[in-house]
């Protein structure tokens, strides 16, 4: 999975870096078919805010989050984007008995 990392108004630091790119990365832990993802991150007055964009097959899935602190907006953006992978993945499996299953007849 390749990692865009880009900071408005922000130096983004090899630590800051790897953070991201381990917090991100573990996306790929519940869903394999993520092809690249998209980081912004954001400083405005008093806030800190983390915006990803996960390219995936069949949809693109996007999380926001703000903090006052930046690695506490990472840790927010990680846990609710990894929920929406989750879902997403959730919706691809067919949950349906197969053709022929138990079938029974009232009346």
């Amino acid at each position: 999975m390749q990692i865009n990392l880009t900071g408005h108004h922000v130096e983004v630091t090899p630590a800051l870096r790897d953070y991201v790119n381990r917090k991100v990365g573990r996306v790929v832990r519940h869903f394999d078919q993520v092809t690249s993802a998209r980081v912004i991150l954001t400083v405005e007055k008093q806030s800190r805010k983390a915006e990803v964009t996960l390219h995936v097959s069949g949809a693109d899935l996007v999380a926001n989050a703000s903090h006052h602190d930046m690695y506490a907006a990472i840790d927010i953006l990680a846990d609710r984007i990894d929920g929406q992978v989750r879902r997403h993945k959730e919706k691809l499996t067919d949950h349906h008995r197969a053709e022929g299953g138990l079938k029974t007849q009232f009346g």
